[in-house]
């Protein structure tokens, strides 16, 4: 009898973010992974519709979406898994599923994706119960995992490390030449000192740092008199309003660029526009734009207090900074920017990130994860 695998998710394809890029690229990988071996492959999602799948990904027949039905989800996720080898969980707001699973089918193995601040909290009975329960948490970085082992006193070997890899579909440059027409767009030239930041401009969370990267902008200007702030992401009303109080309290209304939503097609351009990408969170469970811009060619400055470490390799593909510290954060920007960082240079950081964060070496590390070696 072939084994059986599946994974659940809440919502993967019908909208973006890192947690669905990471399952995303997990869902190919592990399709990949069952059809050089012995056993059944399902991916099941909660908010997804069926028709919300990209099959680029994983053929229709192996993935099914509940659209909302969250009822009728779990209870067919409960049954499936009665008869699964292994069960995967993308998010611990599915402690619900697992824990049935693991008490109906004691032998299925329950692996939970342990992602970022998610698990960074006190949780509740259920969330506390599944991570006892679970066999494995899979941490998408060492600062992760190390939050699960101090918040949650779960065993450390309990806990493996698999860091993210980029989208396989994800169009990598060849060229590293700035895009006319975003140029064109934005106002800028190929002379502006252009710094740019990805994220999700929330109100509520306010740890991403760019506010700071938006103040440093005010005291590098009269050095870097051609320096543009391209700050890209969706945003609500509050943020909206909370940002452009700071840039009129730093005279930046001519310096900071608010883009809104960045469709994800337009991505590669927009790291190929800029000198430098920065985020220095002190959230970012892995942070997948990291790895993203560097796939670009684009250099990085990151915080040095979450799981941005892992995507810079501790500090060989990036920088990473104190997020509290505006004057490093000044400093390093402008270490940058005055020395530049020119196309051969590009092309290694382009080189040395697929290298650490390709989809192979990802599924080699996820084909020995369901053999249960921890050797890697």
């Amino acid at each position: 009898m072939r084994n059986k695998i599946a994974l659940f998710s809440l919502q993967t394809f019908s909208t973006t973010g890192g947690i669905q890029k990471m399952t995303r690229t997990l869902s190919y990988c592990l399709n990949r992974i069952s059809e050089g071996a012995s056993y059944d492959f399902a991916f099941w999602s909660v908010y997804d519709r069926d028709q919300d799948l990209m099959d680029k990904y994983l053929p229709a027949a192996k993935f099914k979406g509940f659209k909302a039905d969250k009822v009728k989800f779990t209870s067919e996720a409960i049954a499936l898994g009665k008869h699964c080898h292994t069960v995967i969980l993308s998010h611990i707001n599915l402690a619900s599923v697992g824990v049935a699973i693991k008490l109906i089918n004691p032998k299925c193995r329950v692996v939970l994706i342990a992602h970022g601040i998610e698990v960074w909290r006190p949780l509740s009975l259920l969330k506390n119960l599944l991570l006892k329960k679970c066999d494995t948490v899979m941490c998408v970085s060492e600062y992760t995992r190390k939050e699960v082992v101090r918040l949650h006193g779960i065993p450390f070997n309990k806990c493996v490390v698999i860091n993210n890899a980029l989208d396989p579909f994800m169009p990598l440059p060849h060229q590293l030449n700035k895009p006319g027409a975003l140029l064109d767009r934005y106002g800028l030239t190929p002379q502006n000192n252009v710094l740019f930041t990805l994220a999700r401009l929330a109100n509520t969370e306010q740890y991403k740092g760019y506010d700071q990267v938006i103040k440093v902008a005010g005291r590098l200007k009269q050095q870097f008199p051609q320096l543009k702030y391209v700050l890209a992401g969706p945003y609500d009303i509050d943020e909206q309003q909370r940002i452009k109080q700071i840039i009129a309290q730093n005279s930046l209304e001519d310096v900071v660029i608010l883009t809104g939503f960045i469709e994800e097609a337009e991505l590669t351009n927009h790291f190929l526009m800029a000198d430098l990408f920065v985020l220095p969170s002190k959230k970012e469970g892995f942070g997948i734009v990291f790895i993203e811009a560097m796939a670009c060619g684009l250099p990085v400055i990151c915080g040095n207090a979450d799981g941005s470490i892992d995507a810079v390799k501790g500090g060989k593909l990036g920088t990473a900074i104190n997020p509290d510290n505006p004057d490093e954060l000044r400093e390093q920007i402008s270490k940058y920017l005055q020395n530049s960082f020119p196309v051969n240079q590009r092309l290694e950081l382009q080189k040395e990130c697929f290298g650490c964060f390709n989809t192979d070496t990802y599924s080699e590390k996820l084909k020995n994860l369901l053999l249960n070696d921890r050797s890697f």
